[in-house]
């Protein structure tokens, strides 16, 4: 009888051992499992920081339609009252997530953007959406793109203190970048031309409409906003500078994915959820705009909102169009994967301005802060589908092509730099 049942129990953990194998190598068996409860997050409830900005959207819509329960987790959105504020209650663990700007999250990992942390990028929450707007007054001077902004800059002499200024919302961040890759794109060297500030997202049309900035780069629904109110111009959308770029994320420190991987998958997976049921069509991103206008989350007009998530835009200026490229949060599954060249580009531009010194070991530092594995474990249990490879090419609007192959090289390339 001993020997029959040191047989069997040996039996059971040969059959345990071979099935835990298959579950992580096989992520349907793997999402099959945590959808029994085997695989239960650690965390239930979970803040999520947010700014007030149109891409806070499948954050907030995960929360509000109840996708997250479906999970096992509860979201709490936190709105946040400026970058600086978020990074700073991630790092400390106010925050358990956050709806963050790309470059922000690689900034705190790499010690250039505040207080130095490993950090972990989980997925990305949208493309495109974004604009770089100037003023009313620049553009009664002639300035209503990237071209006429440079004739009149090196034209127009201003005394000391009164230099051209324009606004950003990190220095790191998405926007900083846009801002600064479109200037010099046009032969304005942002970092000796001009003068950069950072500014709150929701702060830029009331900055602007005291004269405190002559343009701005920034979200949705801001740029819109400065339309409406009869203060800016836009003359470019951050799509027509990289067409399909990535913007936020759901970023979390690499402490907290470690500490509770099965939440961070859980969540992911609500959010992935939450941005396919946006894209689904026009009743939901209608439905979705009336949602984030309220004072909880963006505090702005519904009509600020609905038109550029459709995809209308007009320059302020009598021009209108239809852009394909607007802002998108699943596009069939095509947003939210992390690629890891996507992280790479942004450290060539923290480079490239002098925010790095030293060129870092590019791929390295993505494959560290980008969870790929974890995604596609959240992919599969949101039936998301999940690209084949990590990088992905593509051509800027200076023509300059980045396919993270050479990322030393890329970031050395540019003409116009610090």
């Amino acid at each position: 009888m001993t020997d029959l049942l040191k047989t069997k129990l040996s039996r059971r953990a040969v059959l345990q051992t071979a099935a835990v194998g298959a579950i992580a190598i096989n992520p349907a068996l793997r999402a099959a499992v945590y959808a029994a409860g085997s695989d239960a997050p650690e965390k239930k409830e979970v803040k999520i920081g947010f700014i007030p900005l149109t891409d806070c959207a499948s954050v907030v819509m995960a929360s509000v339609l109840g996708i997250d329960q479906k999970y096992g987790v509860k979201i709490i959105p936190t709105k946040e009252a400026s970058w600086a504020g978020v990074r700073d209650k991630l790092v400390n663990g106010e925050l358990d997530f956050a709806h963050s700007l790309y470059g922000l999250i690689y900034g705190v990992h790499m010690g250039i953007s505040g207080p130095k942390k490993d950090m972990a990028v989980l997925m990305t929450l949208n493309q495109n959406g974004q604009a770089i707007t100037l003023s009313k007054k620049l553009a009664d001077k002639g300035a209503v793109d990237g071209a006429s902004l440079a004739k009149l800059m090196a034209t127009e002499k201003r005394a000391p203190g009164q230099e051209f200024t324009f606004a950003q919302t990190f220095p790191t961040g998405t926007h900083a970048m846009w801002l600064y890759y479109w200037m010099a794109a046009h032969g304005i060297n942002p970092m000796k031309d001009a003068k950069v500030i950072t500014v709150p997202p929701p702060q830029m049309v009331a900055n602007m409409r005291v004269g405190n900035m002559d343009g701005f780069c920034v979200g949705e629904p801001w740029n819109h906003r400065a339309i409406m109110d009869g203060i800016g111009i836009t003359a470019t959308t951050t799509q027509d500078i990289w067409k399909d770029h990535p913007e936020k994320v759901l970023g979390t420190t690499a402490e907290f994915v470690k500490k509770y991987p099965n939440t961070a998958r859980a969540v992911t997976a609500a959010i992935l959820e939450a941005g396919k049921w946006i894209d689904a069509g026009l009743q939901n991103k209608l439905k979705m705009a009336e949602t984030i206008a309220d004072k909880s989350y963006v505090n702005t007009s519904v009509d600020a909102i609905n038109q550029r998530i459709l995809g209308r835009y007009q320059n302020g200026m009598g021009k209108t169009w239809d852009d394909p490229n607007h802002m998108k949060f699943y596009n069939e599954g095509t947003v939210n994967f992390p690629y890891v060249s996507d992280g790479m580009w942004f450290l060539t531009q923290h480079k490239r301005w002098g925010l790095l010194k030293d060129h870092p070991d590019y791929l390295k530092v993505a494959q560290q802060i980008n969870h790929i594995d974890l995604y596609k474990e959240a992919a599969t249990a949101s039936k998301t589908p999940v690209p084949k490879d990590v990088m992905r090419a593509a051509k800027f609007m200076d023509g300059m092509v980045w396919d993270g192959k050479d990322p030393k090289k890329y970031a050395d390339a540019f003409k116009v730099k610090a």
